[in-house]
């Protein structure tokens, strides 16, 4: 499939998954209708690397280590060890190596992602039912099973960004793409 037939069926299947929403006023939104400020809030929850957008709240892995085992283990096991979900710790200097582990800690460029992706998508079974202080707490949990912050850490919207992870500068970014010759 070409990137445009990707993107017009990512989009299709995004319009279609806001319009089966509730949206804030407990209506759905109508397809051609303009979205009021509070629609577009509820579905823009991308969080970038510097952190715009991150909500108030705050976390840390002390705190997070009861969410994470209420919540989390069942798929990502104790400590973060992976089964029947991906590892979440661990991995550090593996990903040169014929058998890389890529984990939060040792792949992932920044903290921020993290957040962003535990609000939108975790657990897999209840997807953003965490509320931003557990989330926070729940980032700070997995940051420390890192060795990245330490266990009373507060991670909050001022915190989170400033986290330097192992692998920022392991990728290389094309953005704009080059002209090729």
């Amino acid at each position: 499939m070409s990137t445009p037939s990707r993107i017009a069926l990512v989009a299709s299947l995004a319009l279609a998954a806001c319009a089966s929403q509730p949206a804030v006023k407990g209506k759905a939104p109508a397809f051609g209708a303009p979205a009021n400020p509070e629609e577009i809030a509820r579905y823009d929850i991308s969080i970038p690397p510097s952190g715009a957008g991150l909500p108030k709240g705050s976390g840390t892995a002390r705190e997070g280590a009861k969410v994470y085992e209420q919540r989390c283990q069942a798929c990502h096991g104790a400590k973060g060890a992976g089964k029947p979900a991906d590892a979440l710790a661990g991995g550090q200097g593996s990903l040169a190596s014929r058998t890389p582990l890529r984990t939060v800690g040792s792949y992932w460029p920044y903290a921020t992602t993290l957040f962003d992706y535990v609000r939108r998508a975790m657990p897999i079974t209840a997807p953003l039912s965490l509320s931003d202080d557990e989330v926070y707490a729940v980032s700070a949990y997995v940051l420390y099973l890192n060795g990245i912050v330490g266990e009373d850490v507060a991670m909050n919207a001022q915190s989170l960004p400033q986290v330097k992870m192992p692998n920022r500068d392991g990728f290389v970014s094309d953005w704009p793409p080059r002209a090729h010759n």
